[in-house]
C-alpha cells in the first residue's frame, strides 16, 4: 500500500509516462543511486555503496533487457551499457570511486540524448538528422 504523498505521485507519473520518459526516470534513478553509492565510497561505507551500486546495475541490467534488437544502434548501446555495468562491478570490488564517475558520466549523456529526442518526437525541436529509437 502507498501511503506518502512522494509515492503516490512516483507512482502516477511512472503510469502516465510515454515510453521515452520511462527510459529518463531510468537513467536519472542509476544516475542517483551511482552517486550515491559515491558518496558511501567517500565515508569509506561500503554497505552503502555496494547496495546502491547493485540498484544503478539493476537498472542496467533492465535497460539492456528492454532494447529492440531490430535497430542497428541497439548493439552499440548495449554493449555501452554492458560497458557501464562492468564499470559497475569494478568499483564495487576495488571500491572505486573513478569508475563510478565515468559510469555516471556515460549514463548522464545518453540521459541527456533521450531528454532531447523525446523533446524532438514531441515537436518541440527541429532534428538536425533523423533518429531511431533503440527502447521499445
Amino acid at each position: 500500500m502507498i501511503k506518502s504523498p512522494y509515492d503516490k505521485y512516483r507512482q502516477s507519473s511512472v503510469q502516465t509516462s510515454n515510453p521515452a520518459q520511462l527510459v529518463i526516470m531510468l537513467y536519472d534513478g542509476a544516475i542517483r543511486f551511482a552517486r550515491t553509492a559515491i558518496e558511501g565510497l567517500t565515508q569509506k561505507d561500503h554497505e552503502k555503496a555496494s547496495l546502491n551500486l547493485g540498484k544503478a546495475q539493476t537498472i542496467i541490467s533492465e535497460l539492456m533487457s528492454t532494447l529492440d534488437r531490430s535497430y542497428d544502434i541497439s548493439k552499440n548501446l548495449f554493449a555501452l551499457y554492458e560497458y557501464t555495468n562492468y564499470l559497475l562491478v569494478e568499483a564495487n570490488i576495488r571500491k572505486d570511486i573513478t569508475k563510478v564517475e565515468e559510469a555516471v558520466g556515460y549514463l548522464a549523456e545518453l540521459r541527456d540524448t533521450w531528454l532531447q529526442a523525446s523533446k524532438i518526437v514531441a515537436g518541440q525541436e527541429v532534428p538536425p538528422v533523423s533518429t531511431e529509437s533503440a527502447h521499445g
